[in-house]
């Protein structure tokens, strides 16, 4: 104790001693100390992290060592200046760099064992944080005032300010308050309150351990001194300050982000990597990229809601960990829970808590942040088994066991990290702009873009590609084929989902809907596997990565997300393969453009990746899947026929897909386990992926106008009960493919033909 007084007194006559001598100095004076250049200073450079953006400007993430947004003086909000000078440098208009009050004060303080104070003005800390380090001597601090003195005379006191606000430290590796507004509020810093720029105003002073992330509590406490300093020099008033107190401020999650969009982060860092390498981090590149930020997040919002009620028709698997907790309900146990999970990670939507007390009715448990809450009753359903006394050691809830909740409007239930993963992609057909790429369920937690990297069976979602190459054999959705049990000359022997089968043949329309497996085998073998390969390499698929077998027809080929939604959009754009285009623009600090995304090429018949009418037709069968087939659920609850798709279920449920489009968004849905697995004997296309397809499109084409139904492109003719191309309407397309009759072409048309067509609605 001895010792430390000593030094403090010791430190406090260094400031008097040394101080006043230093500040009667004039600027351009000698220095007793080997100084830094204060050209850092002077000429100041930020270090500009690489940003990333959507299309319509929302940030999605920064790369860099320090977070920072570069907000001029004049854009900063004044009560913001006003409460950081309150509390930092309240002579700062007044005096030169160094404030021989303060100083006066601060020594005073520390020679009569007073609370240590800050002696520093502005201009010193800038100069400390930018020329020196932060070691507390009397050396260190009669160069910070030389500094100071010096960069006052170079600089105007604005610039100074300015340079401050925006270079500060603020921890969160947040540098500058407009970094810092986001980091702790997301929000902009013309949004903040008054609380929550008080709360800001006060983290200079110790960034790293009284932030409020690291401790609310501490934050919480220099946010009452910075309103106090307020109120004492007149810049709010009693009922603003009682009102700011109460106010109960929402902290961001470390993680958390105004808009999900990692993995499309990630690749757009890539690129910039790749052509400006890792002084990209640091120079104040900016990636715009084809995302928009409202589909982005319904689609992010709509993969993580789809995956958590998979995971739901699982078991509960048991509680992530277990800690020991103090005895009672008091501080002790408040204090204990905030440690113990301060080493995990917790998230914005499933929310880490420890149990505080547990009975089949009720759970009460402590959140990361420090609020409790309790849940009952539907809240409890998923996990009532564990709640029992009779259950499971690994699987019961009890105090101290932690879990994961989260909330549904009003109300908390318990929940876990889902097993499974998913990916969405949604694009342009037009121009082949990616306007959603959802990756994965958590970055965080399993960074593999599953939209651009995972190579999955895509099950009947390959069916529509395969039916568009038939057209190209003179097999027509009209066209009858066998749905009865099929062995393969090897011996082969596939079914139909369910193992049903129907005596009577079914049009290709129908099957389609029907997702009938049997036909579709036999569509390919008449139509021969060589040309179907061929042909799904127009969609923008590899043709190496699909098998030279029958067993193309059910899906048994390598896709990605990104692929299928590419094939997806040639269809709904009339039949033009689309570039993907994910990084539209790159600029540098200054706004020169580096990089930018060449337009769409001019759309003509000689680029066309497959026929008009084959497009077309392709898309009317489509619409049948649903209006009426395993899909028919999208129409019916998004109440709008101009929507187009199939459902894909792989062997076993080891994929679940959904494929489809509106007229201008093509996206596709892909759910399974990141190692291949099965996903439950009840899970399918239409029950685990249209889900999520459904709740995106629903939110992305709200505001939509209905699309009108194309009209029939020329070189089709309806024939009998359906299209057909022109030039077989004279006969030769094929009518039946039987087994036992074998391939039917059609005759010329009879006389009941002709007055058929004569008086067709």
């Amino acid at each position: 104790m001895f010792l430390v007084t000593s030094r403090r007194k010791a430190l406090a006559a260094g400031l008097l001693v040394l101080g006043a001598p230093l500040v009667a100095l004039p600027a351009g004076a000698a220095s007793p100390f080997e100084l830094p250049p204060i050209d850092r200073i002077v000429q100041y450079q930020p270090k500009l992290p690489l940003q990333v953006l959507t299309a319509d400007g929302v940030q999605i993430a920064q790369f860099g060592t320090e977070r920072r947004e570069y907000v001029p003086l004049d854009r900063m909000p004044r009560l913001l200046q006003q409460a950081v000078l309150a509390v930092e440098d309240t002579r700062f208009h007044e005096h030169g760099g160094v404030d021989p009050k303060g100083m006066a004060r601060a020594a005073l303080s520390m020679l009569t064992g007073g609370r240590r104070q800050g002696a520093s003005t502005i201009t010193q800390q800038l100069v400390r944080t930018m020329l020196l380090t932060h070691e507390f001597s009397v050396e260190r601090k009669a160069k910070e005032i030389v500094l100071a003195l010096r960069v006052e005379d170079a600089l105007p006191k604005d610039r100074i300010l300015e340079i401050y606000l925006n270079e500060i430290y603020l921890g969160q590796r947040a540098y500058g308050f407009a970094s810092a507004a986001r980091t702790y509020f997301g929000k902009a810093m013309d949004e903040l309150s008054l609380a929550e720029t008080a709360m800001l105003a006060g983290l200079p002073q110790n960034p790293h351990y009284a932030n409020p992330v690291t401790n609310l509590q501490r934050a919480t406490r220099r946010q009452h001194i910075v309103l106090e300093r307020m109120l004492a020099t007149g810049l709010i008033n009693e009922a603003q300050a009682k009102k700011a107190k109460a106010e109960k401020l929402h902290i961001r999650p470390p993680g958390e982000r105004a808009i999900q969009a990692p993995h499309v982060a990630e690749m757009a860092r890539r690129v910039v990597v790749e052509r400006f390498g890792t002084e990209a981090y640091s120079s104040g590149i900016k990636v715009v990229t084809s995302i928009d930020s409202k589909q982005q997040q319904a689609a992010h919002s709509a993969l993580q809601r789809g995956l958590l009620a998979q995971d739901r028709r699982s078991p509960w698997r048991g509680p992530e960990a277990r800690v020991s907790l103090p005895s009672g309900d008091g501080p002790a146990v408040h204090e204990a829970v905030l440690d113990a999970l301060k080493a995990q990670r917790d998230d914005e939507l499933l929310r880490l808590a420890v149990v505080l007390d547990a009975s089949p009715k009720a759970v009460k448990v402590q959140l990361a942040q420090g609020e409790r809450i309790t849940l009952q009753g539907d809240g409890l359903n998923w996990a009532r088994a564990a709640l029992g006394a009779k259950a499971r050691p690994g699987l019961k809830i009890e105090r101290g066991s932690v879990i994961r909740v989260v909330q549904q409007g009003k109300r908390w239930s318990i929940t876990q990290w889902p097993e499974a993963e998913a990916a969405l992609v949604a694009m342009d057909p037009a121009s082949g702009r990616v306007r959603a790429l959802v990756g994965g369920f958590d970055f965080a937690r399993q960074p593999f873009n599953h939209a651009t990297q995972a190579w999955r069976q895509p099950g009947s979602a390959i069916k529509p590609l395969v039916y568009s190459a038939a057209l190209e054999s003179r097999i027509m959705p009209g066209t009858l084929v066998d749905d009865r049990p099929f062995t393969a000359a090897n011996g082969w022997s596939p079914g139909n989902s369910g193992g049903t089968s129907q005596d009577a043949p079914l049009s290709l329309r129908e099957a389609l809907a029907r997702s009938s497996n049997l036909v579709s085998v036999r569509v390919l073998q008449e139509s021969g596997t060589t040309q179907a390969r061929q042909w799904l390499s127009r969609f923008g698929l590899d043709a190496t990565r699909q098998p030279d077998n029958l067993t193309l027809a059910l899906g048994t080929g390598q896709v990605t997300p990104l692929q299928m939604t590419r094939a997806y959009a040639t269809l709904a754009n009339g039949g033009w393969l689309p570039e993907v285009v994910v990084v539209e623009k790159i600029t540098d600090a200054q706004g020169k453009v580096l990089f930018e995304a060449p337009a769409p090429a001019e759309r003509t018949d000689d680029n066309r990746a497959i026929p008009a009418r084959n497009a077309w037709l392709s898309g009317d069968m489509l619409a049948e899947v649903t209006r009426s087939g395993t899909a028919a659920s999208v129409q019916q609850r998004l109440r709008r026929p101009d929507l187009y798709g199939k459902t894909g279920t792989t062997d076993k449920a080891f994929d679940a897909w959904f494929a489809g489009y509106h007229p201008s968004l093509a996206a596709v849905v892909w759910v399974g386990h990141g190692s291949p697995r099965s996903l439950g004997p009840q899970e399918s296309g239409s029950r685990t992926a249209l889900p999520i397809w459904s709740d995106f499109m629903e939110r992305a084409l709200m505001g939509v106008p209905v699309a009108a139904a194309p009209p029939p492109p020329p070189g089709l003719d309806f024939a009998g009960n359906d299209w057909i191309y022109s030039e077989w309407r004279e006969g030769g397309w094929v009518t039946d493919i039987s087994d036992e009759k074998g391939v039917q072409l059609a005759g010329p048309p009879t006389l009941l033909d002709a007055l058929r067509e004569i008086f067709r609605p």
